[in-house]
C-alpha cells in the first residue's frame, strides 16, 4: 500500500510539473478606485458591521471620557497602553520579559498607523511594542488613529506600505470571530472580544 502510494504521489507530482498554462496578462490597476465622500462615516459604518465600532473625538481628553463610559473598560483590573495620555494604564510593556506575562491584560490602548474606509482595517505595526502577541491575548483592544489618516480603499492602502528592514504589520478589523462552526458567529474566538476604534480630530 505505501509503494502504490508513493507511486501515486510521485505521478501527481509528475503530471503537475509538465502541465503548461497559458500566460495571463496582469490586471490593469490604472483605473477608477471605489471612493467615499465621508471617509470616517463610512469606516464607522463597516467596522460596526463587523462587530466593533468607531468614536469621533476631539482628542486624547475625550479619549479618556470615552474609554470610562466602556464597561469592558471600567472594569478592567489590567490595562496596557502604547498611547500617551491613557490615564488608566497600570500595566507596562516594556516590563515583561516574557509574553506570557502580558496573558491576563484586560484592556489594551494601542496606536494605529493609517485606515482604510472600505473595509475598516487598521494597519499595526510592532514598532515600539515590545511584544506584538498583546493585541491578540487582550480581551480588549482599543485603537486610537488620527481620522485624517483614512484612506478610501485597499489599493492606496498598499501604497502606504513600506518596509525598511524585517518586521510585523497587519491589517486589523473589528475583534477576532469565526463562523466555521454551523456558520454561527462567534465573536472573541481567538483573540480581542471587542474592537473599539477613536478617530481622533
Amino acid at each position: 500500500r505505501r509503494k502504490m502510494a508513493a507511486s501515486s504521489k510521485a505521478d501527481i507530482l509528475r503530471a503537475l510539473r509538465d502541465a503548461t498554462l497559458e500566460p495571463v496578462e496582469l490586471p490593469d490597476l490604472d483605473q477608477s478606485w471605489t471612493t467615499f465622500e465621508d471617509r470616517p462615516a463610512q469606516f464607522s459604518t463597516v467596522l460596526q458591521a463587523v462587530g466593533g465600532r468607531a468614536l469621533r473625538v476631539r482628542d486624547i481628553e475625550q479619549v479618556n471620557r470615552e474609554l470610562e463610559q466602556l464597561p469592558a473598560y471600567a472594569e478592567a483590573k489590567k490595562v496596557c497602553s502604547l498611547v500617551d495620555g491613557i490615564r488608566k494604564a497600570n500595566v507596562r510593556i516594556e516590563d515583561a520579559t516574557d509574553p506570557h506575562q502580558l496573558e491576563d491584560v484586560d484592556f489594551f490602548v494601542a496606536a494605529g498607523q493609517f485606515g482604510v474606509a472600505e473595509n475598516a482595517a487598521v494597519w499595526i505595526t510592532d514598532e515600539g511594542v515590545r511584544h506584538r502577541v498583546l493585541y491578540f491575548l487582550t480581551q480588549h483592544l482599543a485603537v486610537v488613529l488620527p481620522a485624517a489618516e483614512l484612506v478610501d480603499n485597499m489599493y492606496q492602502a498598499y501604497q502606504r506600505l513600506s518596509f525598511a528592514g524585517p518586521g510585523f504589520g497587519l491589517f486589523l478589523s473589528g475583534p477576532s470571530k469565526t463562523a466555521d462552526i454551523e456558520q454561527s458567529l462567534v465573536i472573541g474566538a481567538h483573540g480581542a472580544r471587542s474592537h473599539t476604534v477613536f478617530l481622533v480630530g
